[in-house]
């Protein structure tokens, strides 16, 4: 193969692990220098092979290699690489029209997309969703929502979560390196609460939804003023900060006391949402119903589309021509994202998620049985993480994390790290995985294990 040979990608492409050069290879190393020539080295990529195809359960390098795919794009080819329905729709829509920007002449397909989130949103209030490009833009469009549904100007965020790279959503994001580091000054007016980590809780799992909840209420009441603050944003899972599941009742504490208090109620599911936890969103597993949901990721199956949808009130909100952007709700995007919803639900892949979750949860918790290095095994549905320690404590072992990468890598795994110190290996395989590629990979990583 070269790097012009046609690789047909989707379902079609052989689900196995294959290796015919070393790693990288000699046509990725290849583009690597011609990358080092042409890009700015602040855009930095976890894996040194690049993608010539991807499908099911794998991603094929430009070298022939074959990769089983435990990633999905950072959580977005969910439905899988090149799944059926996404590409058939697109192509269609790619053939009548690329652009026409919605704000100027609109389209059937935007209205499609939103009609569907409404319908599949927690609750059964009157909804209204609105199209961006990137989970940022819909984080920083959530936010102008409901500063102007409330004429407040707070915003309160939480320890450990990532919300973007934006001069807002950077500023909502808890981790400097590397996201905020060196970009200041950031946004006024956004205040940071202590998440409700149960592993890493000072006085123990036992106390962490209380006390978390506490102290939650302490800033908002006394230190900002209930009154000034216009919305309370958390994701249900942190996905950067370490696939964090909240304390057992502290997000619906949380969102009973921002309804009381006037708050808009924002759940951050860029990550968590679009079956990826095996529901529609995170929230459904805590019982909770936000005022505003923002979406992005795994919405299109790779094409970018973002989204904010939420109760009608706080949407009409806004003036005309206050909320928009020439490339949102592009119809190529949409098309993909009608593709993405038929897939789900012709594809029984809610379920599916819930299965990939026991199959992950299972070996995993096999490898913690034979090691002392992972402290929790945590995550809902196909969306789970390994944080390791070293041995006997709880203080965090990036070393480990790192070594096991390159294992994996190595040896024909792509996997993903995460985590505010940087000691969690997360797990976002797509849906198309099949069983055996998804005990496989696992199997890699045990060795890695038994390496360490």
């Amino acid at each position: 193969m070269t790097l012009a040979d046609p690789v047909l990608g989707g379902p079609a492409l052989p689900q196995e692990r294959r290796l015919v050069t070393n790693i990288p290879g000699p046509r990725s190393l290849a583009l690597a220098g011609r990358r080092h020539a042409a890009l700015p080295a602040g855009l930095a990529s976890a894996a040194g092979v690049y993608a010539a195809a991807a499908g099911g359960g794998v991603v094929v390098d430009v070298d022939g290699n074959s990769f089983i795919d435990l990633g999905s794009g950072i959580a977005v080819t969910t439905v899988g690489n090149a799944a059926p329905e996404v590409v058939a729709r697109t192509s269609e829509q790619v053939a009548r029209f690329t652009h026409t920007c919605f704000l100027a002449t609109p389209y059937e397909q935007y209205i499609e997309v939103a009609e569907r989130l409404n319908r599949i949103a927690p609750g059964d209030h009157e909804k209204r969703t609105a199209l961006f490009n990137t989970g940022s833009e819909a984080l920083e469009n959530a936010v102008k929502y409901a500063r102007i549904a409330t004429n407040r100007p707070a915003v309160v965020v939480f320890d450990h979560a990532f919300h973007g790279r934006s001069l807002l959503t950077m500023s909502m994001t808890a981790k400097s390196l590397p996201y905020k580091h060196g970009f200041g000054p950031f946004a006024p007016e956004v205040y940071r609460a202590p998440m409700a980590y149960p592993y890493r809780w000072p006085s123990g799992p036992q106390n962490c939804a209380d006390e978390a909840f506490a102290q939650f209420a302490q800033l908002v009441d006394s230190q900002i003023g209930s009154d000034a603050v216009a919305c309370v944003v958390v994701e249900p899972i942190q996905g950067e900060g370490g696939f964090i599941v909240p304390a057992d009742g502290f997000l619906a504490r949380v969102a009973d006391f921002c309804r009381d208090r006037g708050i808009v109620f924002v759940a951050d599911e860029v990550q968590t949402g679009i079956a990826r936890t095996g529901t529609w969103f995170a929230s459904e597993h805590e019982g909770i119903v936000p005022d505003l949901i923002t979406t992005a990721k795994g919405l299109a199956g790779g094409l970018p589309l973002a989204a904010v949808t939420g109760r009608a009130d706080i949407m009409d909100a806004a003036h005309p021509g206050g909320i928009g952007g020439t490339y949102s709700g592009n119809p190529v995007a949409c098309a993909a994202a009608l593709g993405v919803f038929d897939e789900i639900e012709n594809g029984g892949l809610l379920a599916r998620a819930r299965e990939i979750g026991e199959i992950l949860t299972v070996e995993l918790e096999a490898i913690a049985a034979s090691t002392d290095i992972i402290g929790e095994i945590r995550g809902r549905g196909a969306m789970v993480a390994a944080e390791l320690v070293l041995p006997g404590t709880r203080t965090p072992h990036r070393d480990a994390v790192a070594a096991l990468t390159r294992h994996c890598h190595d040896n024909g795994v792509l996997t993903l790290t995460a985590g505010t110190f940087g000691n969690v290996l997360r797990f976002l395989p797509p849906l198309s995985i099949p069983d055996h590629l998804l005990i496989e990979a696992l199997g890699v990583l045990r060795d890695g294990f038994a390496a360490l």
